[in-house]
């Protein structure tokens, strides 16, 4: 093979060369994004609870970001359309598998997620103020304070109550709050709430209903927003429970002991 004829397949394979870095150097990035692109579903349109869900309340869009979706979130808008609501869903939301149900919500559905380790447990409102003065919503962590105590009237506040999750607040005729209204109530005469329902273990179920019977409950407002900051409340307080045990009981028992001598 001559010099000239060398030459030349030596410009071939250069040109060739150049064309497939360019290929690899472009082409990689591209097929990256095209790896990562991915779809997802956004609420469009508010979805209340227990709503039933339609096409024009949702829309499915796609991003080259996949890795920055939650594991959690729904891909496809048709694995969303018919679905029930399992919580509020507003405007920009992502629909979460969490968020949705293939059965309707049931009524008091907080009520069938009880598992053993924790009871619902009512008590009453005895007047406006003691209950926050009907401000209080469903996943609130609560003090409760107990006032006019026994027969020397005594205002007590116990470790065990510090940190109480609300489940329901409700008014005498059994509806429960909903955000700032009563379900089912009518709109132009609101019923003031008449009784929290909250999420107790045995020790404060005995606490509870000792001071029910014996005083005057009050409650005060801890914390009031995301369920993971209100669930560390719940630990802190099942933690005060565990090395404190029924210590709580035992004090109005020799409270009531002192005031009988």
């Amino acid at each position: 093979m001559d010099f000239k004829s060398k030459l030349q397949n030596r410009k071939v394979l250069a040109v060739i060369t150049l064309i497939l870095a360019t290929i690899i150097g472009f082409g990689s990035p591209l097929y990256e994004r095209m790896k990562s692109k991915s779809t997802y579903v956004r609420v469009i349109n508010k979805i209340e609870k227990g709503n039933k869900i339609s096409s024009n309340q949702i829309r499915e869009y796609t991003t080259t970001d996949s890795k920055s979706l939650p594991n959690s979130i729904i891909k496809n808008k048709d694995d969303v359309v018919g679905k029930y609501a399992v919580v509020d869903m507003y405007k920009e939301d992502n629909v979460l598998s969490s968020k949705i149900s293939q059965n309707p919500v049931a009524e008091n559905d907080y009520l069938y997620n009880l598992n053993g380790s924790k009871q619902a447990m009512s008590i009453t409102i005895k007047n406006f103020a003691a209950g926050l003065s009907g401000k209080l919503q469903t996943g609130d962590i609560i003090s409760v304070i107990a006032s006019d105590y026994g027969e020397n009237k005594k205002t007590i506040k116990l470790p065990q109550l510090e940190y109480i999750q609300v489940l329901a607040v409700t008014n005498q005729k059994g509806a429960d709050k909903k955000d700032d209204s009563i379900e089912k109530g009518n709109e132009d005469e609101q019923e003031l709430p008449t009784t929290i329902t909250l999420l107790v273990n045995e020790t404060q179920s005995k606490i509870l209903a000792d001071l029910e019977e014996k005083s005057k409950m009050h409650v005060t407002l801890v914390y009031r927003g995301t369920d993971k900051t209100a669930k560390k409340f719940i630990e802190e307080q099942d933690r005060v429970i565990n090395l404190k045990g029924s210590e709580g009981l035992e004090q109005l028992n020799n409270s009531n002991n002192t005031e009988t001598n």
